[in-house]
């Protein structure tokens, strides 16, 4: 336990304490230039090396070639809900979107004020328990967007889609390399960092180079994929210490093997927590359904729902910090990100064993 915590805050999120402690020793001296990376030019030669880096670490991450981009953006992934649109969504046109949860919502919503959409699929009838799985996909449809996993209900895709030809398009902000994916499959994925890739400040993108290429005009210069493309990354001044930070994050997957080594901490986490969740006879619980049921953020209540108050502060007093669920839905959440270590999730877990001991 460092500090004698344990951080299950669902975002801004846990990073990795050594490459804090990397980011720490570097700061007044950034790749032996003598200055900090908070005070060079993004217009550096050190800068614009550690961005090509950073985007050839993703994609090696991700088994991605150079038919991919990958862009470092502001606006956070709400931004992006506007600006996948703008760019690919033309009159005449229908995107469809898969709904699981309040972004996907949210996403839907700003994309209806620039064209027309259509609901392909949608959990809210089951309060988002469960990712659906059977769609009504419209007439050739310019793009299908979907949320990979849903910090707020739960829940995370087991399998995406299958759709042939038509572009698919993500948000994978609270699960981005938390696994092996299909990332091939994809024309599309944005995330911001600060869940699972670094801090708050920086949205990265993810596109395949032919299907930037097919954008629409944008009369909006920071609005349009190509303008950052064509820049690379560097049209304006970019987040540089969030993308610095992000790539040390790249460096510390790949020295930790990978997303396969790291998808199998992850299911060992999140099965402690699970299992206590399981074990309660009823104490707890679980608000996703079994299939659906996400690695990353593990939503659940207690059965007398007067306890979670004091739930939270004695959990709070035995260092595990950043369990109460979000504002919308009240209950329990421990986001088990890539960072969290794995005594952190056993630690929780003998924790809500005692409390029902306790309590119960």
């Amino acid at each position: 336990m460092e500090n004698g915590i344990y951080n299950f805050y669902a975002g801004p999120a846990v990073l990795p304490k050594e490459v804090l402690a990397e980011a720490r020793d570097e700061l007044l001296n950034f790749g032996g230039t003598g200055m900090s990376v908070l005070e060079i030019s993004h217009r550096a030669k050190p800068f614009e090396a550690l961005v090509e880096e950073a985007e050839a670490n993703i994609k090696e991450l991700l088994s991605l070639g150079e038919e991919h981009r990958v862009l470092f953006l502001q606006g956070g992934a709400s931004l992006q809900f506007s600006m996948l649109p703008l760019n690919f969504l033309r009159e005449g046109e229908t995107a469809d979107y898969v709904l699981t949860g309040s972004w996907s919502e949210k996403a839907l919503q700003e994309a209806r004020k620039i064209g027309a959409t259509h609901v392909a699929a949608s959990g809210a009838d089951g309060k988002y328990r469960e990712i659906p799985s059977s769609f009504q996909w419209s007439d050739a449809p310019a793009y299908v967007h979907l949320t990979s996993n849903n910090t707020i209900f739960g829940t995370q895709w087991r399998e995406f889609p299958d759709i042939g030809a038509i572009p698919l398009c993500a948000d994978m902000s609270s699960d981005i390399m938390c696994r092996p994916i299909p990332a091939r499959r994809f024309s599309l994925i944005y995330a911001g960092a600060q869940k699972n890739l670094g801090p708050a400040g920086v949205t990265i993108v993810i596109a395949k180079k032919e299907f930037l290429a097919k954008a629409a005009p944008v009369p909006y210069a920071m609005l349009a994929y190509a303008t950052h493309a064509e820049a690379a990354s560097l049209y304006n001044t970019p987040p540089s210490f969030s993308i610095y930070l992000v790539n040390l994050v790249t460096r510390w997957l790949k020295r930790e093997g990978g997303l396969a080594a790291i998808e199998q901490r992850n299911i060992a986490k999140a099965k402690w927590i699970y299992d206590a969740i399981d074990g309660s006879g009823g104490f707890y619980r679980g608000h996703a359904a079994s299939n659906s049921r996400s690695l990353m953020n593990i939503t659940f209540t207690i059965q007398n729902a007067a306890l979670e108050k004091t739930f939270n502060s004695q959990a709070e007093k035995e260092g595990l910090i950043g369990l109460k669920g979000h504002r919308s839905v009240g209950g329990l959440r421990a986001s088990t990100y890539n960072a969290l270590p794995p005594a952190a999730a056993e630690a929780l877990a003998g924790f809500m064993a005692e409390f029902q001991k306790k309590n119960g």
